[in-house]
């Protein structure tokens, strides 16, 4: 079985975020992304102006995680929702420990996402995610109690795998299966 291929734009955003989490986004330049790839500057530019669209790519695909998740739970009725959070939650962390990277690279480059953070496509994906989980959280139709249980079973999720350093050396699955515990237990042993 031979992989898919990856687009050429997809590799640049790919070798940028390696550089970025392992020198910093300030001390990576566009030469050095050219140089890992193997390509011209040239043609980096052929796919990005500036590197800060290189970064603001990178950011949107946590955005693409977010919308994900509810895309799976787009069409299903109330109670479909709340019987289908805890294996979307469950793919939601398979999907964040595939992206470790991504967290990083916003924990290591806080600086480069002040930059991107007013920009008008960043903001408009953001509000419709944000957007999507509030109508989500807010249908009465879900009982209360599940709905405060799913917003928290959220941040238990996500919040231990996007810690970075903070547990050490220890390895992210690990922390996962702990994360994952915590969210049943949130959810009511579901």
């Amino acid at each position: 079985m031979s992989a898919t291929p990856t687009s050429t734009k997809e590799r640049i955003l790919d070798v940028a975020l390696e550089l970025f989490v392992e020198q910093g986004y300030d001390k990576t330049s566009l030469r050095q992304i050219a140089d890992r790839l193997g390509v011209t500057k040239a043609a980096l530019y052929y796919h990005f102006e500036r590197k800060e669209d290189i970064f603001l790519e990178l950011h949107l695909r946590m955005h693409r995680l977010g919308s994900d998740v509810l895309d799976e739970l787009d069409g299903l009725g109330p109670d479909e929702i709340v019987t289908a959070w805890p294996h979307v939650l469950d793919g939601f962390v398979d999907q964040v420990l595939a992206n470790r990277d991504l967290f990083l690279l916003h924990q290591r480059n806080e600086n480069a996402f002040k930059q991107i953070v007013d920009d008008e496509r960043h903001r408009a994906e953001n509000e419709d995610i944000e957007e999507r989980f509030r109508a989500l959280l807010a249908d009465a139709a879900i009982p209360l109690e599940q709905r405060v249980r799913m917003a928290c079973s959220i941040g238990a999720a996500l919040l231990p795998l996007m810690g970075g350093d903070v547990f050490g050396d220890v390895d992210p699955g690990e922390i996962a299966g702990y994360a994952r515990e915590a969210v049943r237990g949130l959810l009511g042993g579901q």
